[in-house]
């Protein structure tokens, strides 16, 4: 006698034994999986790197300046009279004493051709006073003529010689205002726009003037540093060296010209806060205009042989600055001392050995003792550095 399950029980059994076999073939999978990939960190984190150099590193000191002449010359007419001729051409390169421009002068040739003919004709009447004074003389000693008539002689010959020194002073007042018709140029410079053309009538004391003549060769350039620098720029204008200045354009990438500082303001200007300094530039290519607005870089001094990393490298903590330093494939954190500084490197006094390798980008990531992956990076780090020039006899700090 057979006992028979229904046929819904059966079905039950069946889809429990399933169940159970897919749990185990599970099982096993996942048992193999993690027995073949054992738990890993996280990923290494990409980064860039460079290494610490030494080399001697200028120190700069940069401001905004303002190009402006040694010499700006405005020529005023001393006398009055007609433009007769204009000799120079406007923006003409000319030499200190070239002839620019004549006035009319014949109004000062008369006048002086008169004081000369004044001069000539006392000179006559002073010889003829001096004869009879001497005839005069010999008759009072002979006791034949008063004595007042031979003073009256010679107060005559005084007078007469008065009026010669007179006429020389005349003359003299003549030909200086007969050397003023010409114009001519004091300075070594570059004329302006032609402001009076001939047959122009001009008058002493005209605001406009003739002619401007401005020196450009040498030229000068005025600008100012905040007063946190006064004590390193005050010993760069002793005379024992000269501080070397360099003229950028407005974005200070361009080099216009290469100088030396000559003159620091004999005071701060309270509301800004900043001192005024003169640098003196050679301009034979005219690459410096006045007005011109530049950007300036004075090298206070150098830091000789010092480790120098780029700037970005250095990050600031709780502890102060410090450095991502590369070893074994591992970022390690070295605090660092910072000398001198500006946007594209940092000086390091302490922390850092030549050659070590530090991190350059990639800081957002990185965490102590964190795996790093090296990057390539084809650029040149110091490739825009200044290279620092050294005064004759001067060593680096």
């Amino acid at each position: 006698m057979s006992i028979r399950l229904p046929q819904s029980r059966g079905a039950l059994i069946g889809a429990a034994l399933t169940f159970v076999v897919v749990v185990l073939i599970a099982w096993r999978l996942l048992s193999s999986s993690l027995a073949a990939d054992p738990p890993r960190g996280p990923p290494p984190v990409p980064v860039s790197v460079t290494t610490v150099e030494q080399r001697d590193v200028p120190q700069l000191a940069a401001g905004i300046g303002t190009v402006q002449s040694l010499h700006n010359v405005v020529l005023r007419p001393q006398v009055s009279g007609i433009v007769t001729e204009v000799l120079f051409v406007e923006g003409q390169q000319v030499k200190r004493g070239q002839l620019l421009a004549r006035i009319d002068d014949r109004t000062i040739l008369a006048n002086l051709n008169q004081a000369e003919a004044e001069k000539a004709r006392n000179q006559a009447q002073l010889k003829a006073a001096q004869l009879d004074k001497s005839r005069y003389d010999n008759l009072l000693a002979e006791e034949a003529i008063s004595r007042q008539t031979v003073e009256q002689q010679v107060a005559l010959v005084e007078q007469l010689e008065a009026a010669i020194r007179a006429n020389e002073a005349t003359i003299a007042a003549q030909q200086v205002q007969l050397t003023f018709t010409k114009i001519t140029s004091p300075v070594n410079g570059r004329v302006g726009l032609r402001r009076v053309d001939p047959g122009n009538l001009v008058q002493v004391g005209d605001a406009e003037g003739l002619v401007t003549v401005t020196q450009v060769d040498p030229i000068s350039v005025i600008f100012t540093l905040p007063q946190e620098l006064l004590t390193r720029v005050q010993g760069l204008t002793n005379g024992e060296s000269e501080a070397h200045v360099g003229a950028y354009d407005r974005d200070g990438g361009v080099l216009l010209a290469e100088g030396k500082l000559t003159t620091i303001d004999n005071q701060v200007d309270a509301s800004t806060g900043t001192i005024r300094l003169r640098a003196e530039f050679a301009n034979h290519e005219g690459k410096l205009w006045p007005g011109q607005f530049v950007t300036v870089r004075l090298q206070t001094g150098v830091s000789g042989n010092a480790l120098v990393v780029p700037a970005r490298t250095v990050r600031q903590g709780l502890q102060g600055p410090f450095v991502f330093r590369v070893r074994e494939q591992k970022a390690e954190v070295v605090q660092v001392q910072v000398g001198y500084s500006n946007d594209e490197i940092a000086v390091i006094e302490g922390g850092l050995a030549k050659g070590d390798s530090i991190v350059t980008d990639g800081h957002s990531r990185l965490t102590p003792d964190a795996k790093v992956k090296l990057v390539e990076v084809p650029a040149t780090l110091f490739s825009a550095e200044v290279q620092p020039k050294r005064p004759n006899g001067s060593a680096g700090r």
